[in-house]
């Protein structure tokens, strides 16, 4: 297992983890299996979709769109609640196969981590769930 440390710049903004993450499984001698990815915050998600400027700013346009929809009984205490939610629809663990040491996406897949209240250092976890031989 390994950790990454990512920087994001604004509030709201889509990473792209896809080439980070596969360094890290090719130094932790993966070969076959299922790669963990996982963010250990409650205000940033993780997903899978394609790495599109127009798909992306559709991605936070919709993020913002639901933050809107009401006043939520969180943004008493930080303001923030709109991001809390979001990742929590979203997710902060993407499980994606491993063959022959690489990403098994499929073509125009990415991995993809949406900050939902930054700018802020985040840490990424991967971890190698592998197969057992013979």
């Amino acid at each position: 297992m390994t950790t990454l440390q990512v920087s994001t710049n604004h509030r709201e903004e889509i990473l792209d983890l896809t080439g980070l993450v596969q360094d890290a499984l090719l130094s932790l001698g993966a070969e076959e299996g299922v790669a963990v990815v996982s963010v250990p915050h409650c205000t940033c998600a993780l997903y899978l979709n394609e790495n599109e400027s127009g798909l992306l700013q559709d991605t936070l346009e919709l993020v913002r769109h639901l933050g809107r929809l009401q006043r939520w009984q969180h943004d008493r205490i930080d303001d923030n609640a709109a991001a809390h939610l979001a990742a929590t629809v979203l997710g902060g663990t993407v499980l994606i196969p491993v063959r022959q040491g690489r990403l098994a996406l499929g073509t125009w897949q990415r991995l993809l981590l949406l900050e939902l209240d930054g700018p802020r250092r985040r840490s990424v976890t991967v971890a190698l769930l592998a197969e057992k031989a013979g």
